[in-house]
């Protein structure tokens, strides 16, 4: 499975990507709007960053004008993928978006049978949500299993997006299930470093070290000699 960034934050881009796990990202309305500076530099940026698939979002409830704002967006920068809301209209879009040529992403997707639609109007991803099921007391991981399941069946090549991601076992589930992609936010990719075993391994690994103060001379010693 592999892992996107949920922000629309560049500095928040910036520090994650340089733990070299990053494929792609997404941003949305909400994201952009909490954000500092110009949303379509701060789209740039973060496509130039990944250099992956990253998904900006349309913002139209009209088909035509969806296509025309889809179109504008993919001109910021060649990683971008439009983003569309699920529904008639958005399935309009898609299937227009696509006949010509641009890749797109169909977000708000809460079961199977939308994810069918999305797949047949020919969307390149399908963003499956979980934590907002959850909110409302719906199974997240058995509806993103089925999800999973039925595109993946079906012959279009639509990859499935975990997003929504409230928490770590959000990801784990996700990549058990199946998901191609998961779109995490930053706190969340934040709470995936956190383990006490490996926070008290690392302290007794430092002070044994501490010890013998020999073992650091020696290490800066390798060090200077690696750069001759």
């Amino acid at each position: 499975m592999k892992l996107f960034i949920d922000t629309g934050s560049v500095a928040e881009v910036e520090e994650i990507a340089q733990w070299g796990i990053l494929a792609g990202a997404t941003t949305n309305p909400s994201l952009l709007a909490k954000a500092e500076g110009d949303a379509g530099e701060a789209i740039k940026r973060i496509a130039e960053i990944v250099q992956g698939p990253t998904s900006a979002e349309v913002v139209s409830e009209d088909p035509g004008r969806m296509v025309e704002e889809g179109i504008a967006v993919r001109e910021l920068h060649e990683h971008i993928i439009v983003k569309v809301p699920f529904g008639p209209a958005g399935l309009i879009a898609t299937a227009k978006l696509r006949e010509l040529g641009h890749p797109v992403n169909m977000t708000l997707v809460f079961s199977a049978a939308q994810a069918i639609l999305a797949a047949e109007a020919g969307a390149t991803y399908i963003s499956s949500f979980l934590g907002r099921l959850d909110d409302i007391g719906i199974d997240s991981i058995a509806t993103l299993s089925d999800v999973v399941e039925a595109v993946h069946e079906n012959s279009t090549g639509a990859q499935v997006l975990a997003a929504s991601l409230r928490n770590p076992l959000h990801a784990i589930k996700a990549a058990q299930v199946g998901a191609d992609i998961s779109t995490v936010p930053y706190k969340v990719l934040k709470q995936m470093l956190n383990h006490p075993l490996t926070d008290s391994g690392n302290a007794q690994f430092a002070k044994d070290w501490a010890s013998k103060p020999e073992l650091q001379v020696w290490m800066d010693g390798l060090v200077d000699a690696s750069k001759k």
